[in-house]
């Protein structure tokens, strides 16, 4: 696979996504002689023998005790193992992975004060399929995600366990099969390496990648949905778009006008009598267009997060200071995550009601529960209860985690931002999202199956033929999970998206390729 070579700052969204699915990462070798400068100014700092928070001082409430030079890699060296107090199972090996990488990238930018090794260190643990075991549970997302960064950090230090090739074993004995030498941390180093928001922003990036791929599944599943209830396709029409000018509408607009393009379904209605659809179709652009920028605007404070420098105290080289500032807090992430997961249950809400529609006769005008027989067979109805209850369950989920705060440390961290488990849980509400898709798959293509000699459009004809291979029309009543499991892979798969996979062209700013 490919290895990102990252220039601090500069690295695109579709890198950091190309690292979370497994690529290589190291840092451009332009970028290191500002990583021993800012170790240089840290040594210069200690030689002034004055009092410098997180280089001779306790950490938190404990920063006004003074540390003897004697003690600085023992303080190191504590901070990390009694921070490492996770709970929880291990986090995803790819989250992590794309943690560490973040935590490279910010370090790379020479203002956090740590060796060259520790660096090299990082990367080679990338590179090595090496990846600590990191509980999920811990983080409050200030000051910094302490307790994620603190279990990675262990194993740097041979502390710990890692994960290779899916096996779990100590750190130490990983390290002296690579061949690597466990770090000895130097002043600043262990609050450098734990310091930071990269734990809740590789969730958070997770999330949005996730979202991302259900907003074109959605889209897919939408257009087949309009075509199996006979919807109209004026409300698509690009003169209603632009005339309220929201960019998502736009597009989202086009994207459906170009999925239907060529349906025999749709040109068989187009001058029937029914005046206007329910909500569900009539305004897919508007809600989903909304989903679409709210989820760019999440992606475009990620990619900022993600190229920045969120530990602390910050060191510059050049005049050779140390500031304490609060870069740690990870309050923008938890309104990005919160974004995320406003955007995804919207878009399973809107979805269930498609579902929910076309399985009443009264509105899709197909026969109940879209089965040839009904009465005898109960056809889709429990998928859409299963449905309805994914949506519920993604609103209670869908609560602000970024209004909640709890103080930690003695009050001396008094506002924090819960940008953690904000970032965690779209996973889960992911995977939801997924099974509701999945569910409208199946139905709109039973709708449409049901038109008999009626084609719907060719791009999805394609996705139709290619859930037919795997799951045959729907007659009479049989084992509806086992087609739910086969529709859920598909549509958690890569081959159904088509030509709206690239609908958020991720920017390519910077970022390079060996």
């Amino acid at each position: 696979m490919t290895t990102i070579i990252m220039q601090p700052g500069q690295v695109s969204l579709k890198d950091w996504r190309t690292i979370y699915e497994g690529a290589p990462a190291v840092l451009h070798e332009d970028a290191l002689p500002a990583v021993i400068a800012s170790e240089q100014a840290v040594q210069r700092i200690i030689a002034r023998n004055t009092p410098v928070y997180g280089i001779n001082t306790g950490f938190g409430k404990l920063a006004n005790v003074r540390i003897p030079d004697d003690q600085l890699a023992q303080l190191q060296h504590n901070i990390v193992i009694s921070h490492a107090a996770g709970v929880g199972e291990p986090a995803p090996v790819n989250v992590i992975r794309l943690m560490m990488a973040l935590k490279l990238a910010s370090l790379g930018h020479g203002a956090s004060g740590v060796k060259l090794e520790t660096v090299k260190l990082l990367e080679a643990f990338l590179n090595e399929g090496i990846t600590p075991v990191v509980p999920e549970k811990g983080s409050v997302g200030a000051s910094g995600d302490l307790a994620p960064l603190s279990h990675m950090t262990m194993a740097l230090i041979g502390l710990g366990d890692v994960l290779v090739d899916g096996k779990q074993m100590p750190a130490a004995d990983a390290m002296a099969k690579a061949s690597l030498t466990p770090l000895s941390l130097g002043p600043k180093e262990g609050l450098a390496l734990l310091n930071g928001t990269q734990y809740s922003t590789a969730q958070a990036l997770a999330g949005l990648f996730a979202a991302q791929h259900g907003f074109a599944s959605a889209l897919i599943t939408g257009a087949m949905s309009t075509d199996a209830a006979k919807g109209s396709t004026a409300p698509m029409d690009p003169r209603i778009h632009a005339l309220r000018g929201h960019q998502g509408q736009i597009t989202v607009a086009a994207a459906l006008r170009e999925l239907l393009e060529g349906s025999t379904i749709r040109d068989s209605h187009l001058q029937c009598e029914k005046v206007q659809d329910p909500y569900c179709l009539r305004c897919q652009p508007q809600v989903m267009g909304a989903a679409f920028d709210l989820l760019n605007q999440a992606a475009t404070t990620l990619l900022t997060e993600a190229n920045g420098v969120s530990d602390n105290p910050l060191i510059f080289s050049d005049t050779d200071e140390a500031l304490s500032g609060g870069n740690f807090h990870a309050e923008p992430v938890a309104f990005a995550a919160d974004m995320i997961a406003m955007a995804v249950c919207e878009i399973g809400s809107l979805s269930e009601r498609r579902i929910a529609m076309l399985v009443d006769p009264a509105l899709s005008g197909l026969p109940a529960f879209l089965t040839p027989r009904p009465g005898l067979n109960s056809g889709f109805m429990i998928p859409q209860v299963t449905a309805a209850a994914l949506v519920s369950e993604n609103k209670q989920q869908a609560f602000p985690a970024s209004v909640d705060s709890i103080p930690t440390s003695a009050n001396q961290e008094d506002h924090v931002s819960m940008a953690a488990h904000g970032a965690r849980r779209l996973a889960g509400m992911n995977t939801n999202l997924q099974h509701i898709l999945a569910i409208e798959l199946l139905i709109a293509v039973q709708g449409i199956d049901l038109h008999g000699d009626m084609k719907t459009s060719p791009h999805l004809e394609t996705v139709r033929q290619t859930l037919r291979s795997e799951v045959p029309m729907l007659q009479d009543d049989r084992y509806m999970a086992k087609d739910m499991a086969a529709a859920f892979a598909l549509i958690s798969g890569s081959g159904l998206t088509g030509p709206v996979a690239e609908i958020f062209n991720p920017a390519q700013s910077g970022g390079a390729s060996a």
